[in-house]
């Protein structure tokens, strides 16, 4: 192949110079300011600011609310990508195998990606609501009085429906993109070698699907952490006292209704540091797993 040949050297960084500005501009620069906020009591209304050193961060590890809701993150996060990735690689298994109606099969499951998550939690809080939700009517058939937005179970079961529900035509998507991929040829020849469906699916599929699989896993787990803010508020209502929230609602809320600007500023940096903990783990010991070739 031949190597793409510029008349400057100072070309490419031009190119580049765009998209750079951008990720400085919306990244960097608010995450230095970030790190700066978090050592310092800033006034809410820019009067001033007092050097506190770590004072921030100990507050937050030391607070049990924090600890309870960074509990709540993990569990949260777990259950909605383990969900989130089983039922959209059966969906597409599913569609893949599907001879008659696959088109508008696959439209209604794909159609509600295009719902923005604000959206999706007010159809989830009216699936939920206490006079008219479904939910709510085939849970009491069971003796389940569920009450969304008042108990603490029940709207974090409420949150991590909504938020599956949202997040499976993604990955429905990427797993039946790479469902199609596969050749014929090596399907013929499993279903040769191994006339279970269950193990063709176990040694062959899945393996061709690892790296589908890792992209996946990684875009779900950040999706869980951050994307999910919309859902979150529209479900607790800004009565985030009595009910189950993430640390990244967390740091809106002691931010933009606490005006606690240093708190919440350490406990995004304490997020960002997590984040960036978690995906060294991921492309070191499970990305090994994964087989391009």
């Amino acid at each position: 192949m031949k190597r793409v040949q510029f008349s400057s050297p100072y070309l490419p960084y031009l190119f580049l110079l765009p998209q750079m500005t951008v990720v400085f501009i919306f990244f960097y620069w608010p995450s230095a300011q970030a790190i700066q906020s978090s050592f310092y009591l800033e006034d809410p209304f820019g009067f001033g600011a007092t050097f506190v050193g770590f004072d921030n961060y100990l507050e937050a590890f030391k607070s049990s609310h924090y600890q309870q809701i960074a509990r709540f993150t993990v569990v949260f996060t777990i259950l909605v990508t383990v969900f989130s990735l089983s039922i959209g690689l059966l969906l597409a298994t599913t569609a893949d195998t599907v001879i008659r109606g696959s088109g508008p099969y696959k439209t209604l499951l794909i159609c509600v990606y295009a719902i923005a998550p604000p959206v999706a939690g007010l159809i989830g809080m009216m699936f939920f609501d206490q006079h008219i939700g479904p939910f709510v009517t085939m849970a009491a058939w069971f003796g389940w009085d569920m009450k969304v937005g008042i108990d603490y179970v029940d709207t974090a079961f409420a949150m991590i429906v909504v938020a599956v529900w949202k997040q499976i035509p993604y990955n429905f998507i990427f797993f039946l993109s790479g469902l199609q991929g596969i050749p014929v040829s090596v399907r013929e020849a499993a279903a040769i070698d191994n006339r279970s469906r269950l193990g063709r699916f176990r040694t062959v599929t899945l393996p061709l699907l690892a790296p589908t699989a890792f992209f996946l896993l990684i875009i779900n787990m950040t999706y869980s952490l951050f994307d999910t803010f919309g859902i979150i508020d529209v479900i607790v209502k800004d009565k985030a006292a009595n009910n189950p929230i993430t640390l990244v609602y967390k740091v809106y809320m002691d931010g933009f209704r606490g005006n606690d600007i240093g708190g919440s500023a350490a406990q995004s940096v304490i997020l960002m540091l997590i984040v960036l903990l978690l995906t060294v783990f991921q492309f070191r010991f499970i990305e090994r797993r994964v087989h391009y070739n």
